[in-house]
């Protein structure tokens, strides 16, 4: 039995997966906001909980909203602050008196598209996360591939390119920077380019619906979103080549962006005519948490990381 936990910044859910990947358990609670200590008896607990439904024991795979510094073993770069800088991954082994496995929550997604979801055989996956915020995760053979920094994949905080003279300097991002792809391709970033383009205040959801209608600034809005998108992506491209994108996140059940990302990405990398599929996720939002419990492998498979 394998188990996954989704650490966010406001929830906790845990799955129990079988030999074949079929579910066994779900449990879900709230985050213990700001509370480290509290976080890691949180998780430990959702475990043991696991277990208990599930009458076994189980590896135990983590993803979090950050990432583990290979060099310290120190979780940084996490939007759950109270996890920076902490020795996260060692503490909830120990409470759990086993090796626990941590990884980027986009890389997670990656991994559990590219395992058995919309990308299941792919050699190279980039999976993109597009929700509130926007992300990245890469995954080779099945397999995580964090970097040697921790932080491949991060697409989000690369700077939109081929930036027009109406899109510089780019808005202020939370990471200090300013005109990071996260600040343009994100539900965030949608809503803000709508209202100040159109001088309406809308959700994400209004604006779809608008542009289903025919209304011209939101028809517009999405068409900006979509070439933003390629534009980005074709770096990904450009760098990496994967075989597959895979979408996931708020943004991805817009099914209307799919034809138009795929036409657009089509020119934009080096030489043009590339045919690289963008496909939205199998496993929606439950793909993060079935990654983190495929962070290890099938009993009698190699480890990528033993």
């Amino acid at each position: 039995m394998r188990i996954g936990i989704d650490l966010g910044g406001t929830k906790i859910e845990g799955i129990a997966l079988d030999a074949a990947g079929a579910e066994l358990q779900r449990f879900r609670i709230a985050t213990p906001r700001g509370d480290y200590d509290g976080t890691v008896a949180a998780v430990s607990g959702m475990v043991r909980d696991i277990e208990k439904a599930a009458g076994g024991r189980g590896s135990v795979g983590v993803g979090i909203p950050g990432t583990i510094v290979a060099a310290t073993g120190l979780v940084k770069n996490a939007n759950s602050t109270w996890l920076n800088g902490r020795p996260f991954e060692r503490d909830l082994s120990a409470a759990l008196e086993r090796e626990v496995r941590c990884a980027n929550d986009a890389n997670c997604f990656a991994v559990s598209e590219a395992t058995d979801g919309a990308a299941a055989g792919a050699e190279v996956v980039f999976g993109v996360i597009v929700g509130t915020g926007c992300g990245g995760g890469v995954a080779l053979n099945g397999n995580v591939h964090a970097g040697r920094n921790g932080i491949a994949g991060e697409w989000g905080h690369t700077p939109l390119p081929w930036a027009t003279g109406n899109e510089l300097p780019g808005s202020k991002c939370y990471c200090g920077k300013s005109g990071c792809l996260e600040t343009w391709i994100s539900g965030t970033g949608f809503e803000w380019d709508f209202a100040r383009t159109s001088g309406r205040d809308l959700r994400g959801a209004e604006i779809v619906a608008l542009a289903q209608a025919g209304d011209s600034d939101a028809v517009d809005a999405l068409e900006r979103l979509a070439d933003r998108m390629a534009r980005g992506l074709a770096v990904m491209v450009n760098v990496l080549d994967p075989d597959v994108i895979v979408v996931g996140g708020g943004l991805s059940n817009v099914e209307s962006l799919y034809p138009m990302v795929r036409e657009k990405l089509r020119d934009y990398p080096f030489g043009g005519g590339v045919d690289t599929p963008v496909l939205r996720a199998m496993h929606g939002d439950s793909s993060g948490v079935r990654g983190a419990a495929w962070l290890w492998p099938p009993v009698g498979e190699a480890d990528s990381r033993a």
